[in-house]
């Protein structure tokens, strides 16, 4: 299994995500029951529904507390690094030289990627082609769609 790299939030919102998936869990067990004192299990709908669904839930339960266990937290507000290079948790704000266009992404792990936020994988290609540069920075970054000039504006960590 490879290294599990979270930030702090996306830490707190699988666990956030465990503990409703075990409510649900609960809720479910119940249905279950009920379905269960109706009789006949081969034709009753809700219980066929309700072991599928159960099912379903307990892979997830067991990913996300397989993810939670080996996850390795990345400390931003550690000095000791280059708060100037590119790595998990920074937020950059670069140019694209061929359009003069200015986007802004946070790089964040697969669990915490929400495009439409702003905040991409860091496995992304466009983030891959970004990791180690620093700010002042031009660099090519090699995507689905073609090649990108981009000049790094600025990183941030927040």
């Amino acid at each position: 299994m490879s290294d599990i790299y979270l930030t702090k939030d996306g830490f707190d919102k699988l666990q956030e995500e465990l503990a409703g998936l075990k409510r649900q869990k609960n809720e479910l067990s119940v249905e279950i029951n009920e379905a269960r004192e109706q009789g006949d299990l081969k034709e009753n709908a809700g219980y066929i529904y309700g072991k599928e669904k159960q099912s379903q839930l307990m892979t997830r339960i067991s990913e996300l507390e397989i993810r939670l266990r080996n996850a390795k937290l990345v400390d931003n507000s550690n000095t000791a690094f280059n708060k100037d290079e590119i790595r998990l948790g920074a937020t950059v704000t670069m140019r694209d030289e061929n359009s003069g266009s200015t986007m802004t992404y946070t790089l964040s792990s697969a669990d915490e990627a929400d495009p439409s936020a702003g905040k991409i994988s860091v496995s992304s290609p466009l983030a891959q082609g970004l990791l180690g540069a620093a700010a002042g920075a031009a660099v090519k970054v090699r995507l689905p769609s073609g090649e990108k000039h981009l000049a790094i504006l600025k990183v941030e960590y927040k």
